[in-house]
């Protein structure tokens, strides 16, 4: 078994070797490593998503719309996973966006469970019929079984950023409240006395 260490070593090189920067590459073993722990392929959706781009120059989006396309051409997960961190601010802006024609769009994934990570919010995703959420960085959800997918294509891939609400009413809000101001000490002149500082003498 290949620990994470080597998976994002070995992924960064890799996406070197295809022609993209040493900061993309970077970027993207950090991310290979972080699906796969997530039981994702990531690694086999990044070797296929190398293979096909080995004599075609991938591209991304030049600016995020609320529709995001290319002429002709389909967009690079990568690319586009990049330019959404880079302007993650722009995203919790827009809230709702679709990216069409995305190739192996799993590699999407870590990107936006960064950006979610990025505006502290849960970002909703859907693929195509399927539908995941990643929240904070810290867990990806889907409803569809996908950790042995290898997805080629996606038509759409769209992004919806939640709002944060509370899972609680005031009421019980306050109830807690309550609870916690037992632990509150009221100042005493013992406390002031005792405290730090206290009892100390002026030499000047």
């Amino acid at each position: 078994m290949q620990s994470s260490s080597e998976i994002n070593t070995i992924s960064k090189r890799a996406v070197k070797a295809s022609g993209y920067t040493w900061g993309i590459a970077e970027e993207v073993g950090k991310s290979i490593s972080s699906i796969e722990m997530f039981g994702i392929a990531g690694v086999k959706n990044l070797t296929s998503y190398l293979k096909l781009i080995r004599n075609n120059k991938p591209e991304g989006p030049k600016e995020i719309k609320r529709k995001n396309h290319l002429n002709g051409k389909n967009l690079c997960p990568i690319y586009t996973g990049i330019k959404l961190i880079d302007d993650f601010q722009l995203v919790d802006e827009t809230k709702s966006l679709d990216f069409l024609n995305v190739d192996y769009p799993l590699l999407l994934l870590p990107f936006v469970s960064r950006l979610s990570y990025l505006v502290g919010k849960r970002v909703g995703i859907t693929i195509d019929q399927i539908k995941v959420e990643c929240n904070l960085n810290i867990c990806i959800l889907a409803d569809h079984q996908i950790k042995s997918l290898v997805i080629q294509k996606a038509d759409t891939f769209s992004i919806n950023i939640i709002e944060n609400l509370d899972s609680f009413s005031s009421e019980t809000w306050n109830e807690l409240y309550e609870m916690s101001s037992e632990t509150f000490v009221e100042e005493t002149e013992r406390l002031k006395n005792t405290a730090a500082g206290a009892g100390l003498q002026d030499n000047d």
